[in-house]
């Protein structure tokens, strides 16, 4: 593999949207029977709250930045001979 190739994990300031998620985690926060919605204490109606928030967060971070090549500039090094892994 070429050292000029990147591979692994990649960075984009999208994906600290992905904190969001782990905010439910830090239970202290919202570990509190007031206020009351519809008769449910707050611990559960926040978490309740939460499930769609987090998907939300998800689902930005993979819309922004999917399809996103890791390296640009620069053509694809590989033929179709070299992608055809049937031919002899």
């Amino acid at each position: 593999m070429p050292s000029d190739h990147k591979t692994g994990l990649r960075w984009s300031n999208w994906n600290l949207l992905l904190v969001v998620p782990l905010l439910m985690l830090i239970t202290p926060w919202f570990n509190q029977d007031e206020p009351r919605l519809f008769g449910m204490p707050f611990f559960y109606w926040y978490q309740f709250a939460f499930v769609p928030l987090g998907v939300l967060a998800v689902g930005i971070v993979y819309v922004k930045t999917k399809d996103k090549p890791v390296v640009t500039g620069k053509p694809d090094k590989l033929g179709v001979d070299d992608l055809d892994e049937g031919a002899k």
